[in-house]
């Protein structure tokens, strides 16, 4: 399946591209291409002015007080605050104080905490001290090293102990004051004066944070803005003539991610304050193409990037590719024992780094050749049905001889390709009516109808079910539909002799292509009976060489035979089992299907972890 996916326009000034480049390869989704367009004055004023409205949108989207203890007296506040003036201009002064205002109320706490150990204070007597000659000179001492004999040395008084800590202050009017402690810095105010000051910071903080929460209120507004301006670049950029351009240019980013990504990235576009324009891809945008498949066809997605990706309007090929490229490889190689092979093939390669990548295919692939070598009751070019131990079951699985008066494995090959083009044409009918609408679709489906319906009725009238007076009906009833499609409604805008023509046209093209398309099929069976035929003629030399088996040393270069014979065989057959299918699916069922296949891979910028 083709994702649906986004489309992102970015708009950067000349300077920004790298930071910009490092964000979306961190998110890792955006597959980006590159171009540029000019800027003159006007250009760049609506630039930054859409910049500084998408950086103020995206840092107002993530403010949230709710979680401050005052939420609730913010918000009211902020309900009686009218803004006049521009949010865009404001905000960032309005964070810038906060910012401060915090920081000096978390200092203004600490310096709260060391004041209110002196207690209160009257500045007016101390200074009358000092005006004395007595000088008070402050301390504080970890109470184990505090000496109560220190009161001997000069007037001293303690003002507050705690459990660790004694702040105590001396009296002299000695200039040559000696003291065995280092005196500390004295208190300019006391501890309750330092608490008014927090309050009235505090007041300012709540203020600034109610004005941001009053800006909350403006979004609506400002995403208006920012979407009118938008469109207004959008429009100036395609009409502005390239001669205006002036020295600098404004670099456009074109990027696409899938539809599934569009919440996560709009709120990491909105966070980082980037400027874009959203769009849904279509099929003109040339998007990347990421296919979206299960854990069985994502095995196979390497076969369809070997052809080519699907364009946007197109349909991943995966799916079928998985059915019929292991049905047809397994086909080719055609014994239960090269499948066997495969397996442990395909299980060793798993515990090997270069190719480990691949091994869930080889084992896949094994896994069908051993089913269909069983059908085709061939096991190291031994044929099967001569084992009388194998179980009913599997005998009533095994394909017969015979089928139709023909070799059976001839026949199930015809089955096998018609089926494949009938699918075809079916996944072409269904796009053509998906792209371009049922009415100019009625050709196709006419070659659909005849097709499909042809084989479909075949199939079932050679089972008997139906008689060969009704079959007859339905088949004149099922061409004449077909040819009404086929000849008069090819194209509903041409007149009818001229759809006439084109339907003998592509009538002689298309039965002589599909009888081609249809033998193209009998190379599974030639290449499974070549394998099969080669396998067995190694098993005779083998057989050759033992003789009656009576000689222990004619085992050795017997087992050598039989070893180097079915590895080169498994070889060549794994060469045209992988060749051949591959073209089956590139030529018969994509010309069949309409698939053209110029889709270009997603590729998006990711980090890469060493």
């Amino acid at each position: 399946m083709i994702e649906k996916m986004s489309k992102y326009s970015f708009i950067l000034l000349k300077g920004e591209e790298t930071g910009f480049l490092a964000r979306l390869q961190e998110l890792g989704v955006v597959d980006i291409t590159r171009s540029s367009k000019p800027v003159d004055e006007r250009s760049a004023q609506m630039l930054a002015r859409i910049s500084s409205l998408g950086t103020t949108l995206g840092k107002l989207s993530v403010s949230d007080f709710s979680k401050d203890p005052d939420y609730e007296t913010i918000l009211e506040e902020s309900k009686r605050i009218e803004v006049k003036d521009d949010p865009v201009a404001i905000y960032p002064e309005l964070v810038s104080q906060i910012r401060e205002l915090a920081a000096e109320i978390s200092a203004a706490e600490k310096e709260k905490d060391y004041l209110d150990h002196w207690g209160r204070f009257d500045k007016e007597s101390l200074s009358k001290l000092g005006e004395m000659g007595l000088k008070i000179r402050y301390y504080s001492v970890p109470a184990k090293k505090f000496d109560a004999e220190w009161t001997n040395l000069v007037p001293l008084k303690e003002i507050y102990r705690d459990d660790s800590t004694v702040w105590f202050v001396t009296v002299s009017d000695d200039p040559e004051y000696s003291f065995p402690v280092k005196e500390i810095h004295a208190p300019e105010t006391t501890g309750a004066e330092k608490g008014e000051e927090i309050k009235a910071l505090r007041k300012e903080l709540l203020s600034a944070k109610a004005m941001v929460q009053a800006l909350k209120s403006r979004v609506p507004e400002l995403e208006a803005e920012k979407k009118a301006i938008t469109a207004d670049m959008d429009m100036y950029f395609a009409e502005v003539s390239p001669e205006k351009a002036a020295e600098d240019h404004v670099l456009v980013f074109e990027g696409f991610a899938p539809i599934e990504e569009d919440e996560r990235l709009k709120e990491a576009f909105d966070k980082q304050g980037i400027f874009y324009i959203k769009d849904t891809a279509v099929l003109e945008d040339n998007p990347p193409i990421k296919l979206k498949n299960n854990g069985f066809t994502s095995q196979f997605r390497v076969l369809t990037d070997m052809y080519g990706r699907p364009s946007y309007d197109e349909f991943d090929p995966t799916p079928m590719i998985s059915i019929f490229f292991l049905l047809f490889f397994a086909m080719c190689m055609g014994d239960a024992g090269y499948g066997l092979i495969l397996i442990i093939v395909g299980l060793l390669m798993k515990r090997s780094k270069g190719f480990a990548s691949m091994a869930s295919l080889v084992v896949t692939l094994g896994i069908g050749t051993l089913l269909v070598g069983i059908v085709l009751h061939t096991f190291f070019g031994i044929d099967m049905k001569e084992w009388a131990f194998l179980p009913s079951w599997m005998q009533k699985v095994m394909l017969p001889t015979q089928a139709l008066g023909f070799d059976a494995g001839m026949v199930l090959a015809i089955i096998v390709g018609i089926v494949h083009i009938c699918v075809a044409q079916v996944v072409k009918s269904i796009m053509s009516t998906r792209n371009k609408g049922f009415l100019n679709s009625l050709g196709t489906w006419g070659w659909t109808l005849l097709i499909v319906g042809g084989v479909t009725v075949g199939g079932i009238a050679l089972t008997g079910v139906l008689d060969a007076r009704l079959t007859k009906w339905i088949i004149i009833i099922l061409g004449s539909l077909s040819a009404v499609g086929i000849f008069l409604l090819n194209d509903v805008r041409r007149n009818v002799f001229a759809n006439i023509g084109a339907g003998l046209w592509e009538t002689y093209n298309t039965a002589s292509g599909l009888l081609g398309d249809v033998l193209s099929y009998l190379r599974l069976y030639a290449l499974g009976l070549a394998g099969a035929m080669l396998g067995g003629a190694f098993n005779q030399l083998g057989e050759m060489v033992l003789g009656d088996g009576k000689n222990l040393f004619l085992w050795i270069p017997c087992i050598i035979l039989f070893l180097l014979g079915h590895t080169l065989n498994i070889a060549m057959c794994a060469l045209g089992a992988f060749v051949h299918p591959l073209r089956l699916n590139f030529l018969e069922f994509f010309k069949n299907s309409g698939y053209a296949g110029k889709g270009r891979t997603y590729k998006p910028l990711e980090q890469i972890n060493n």
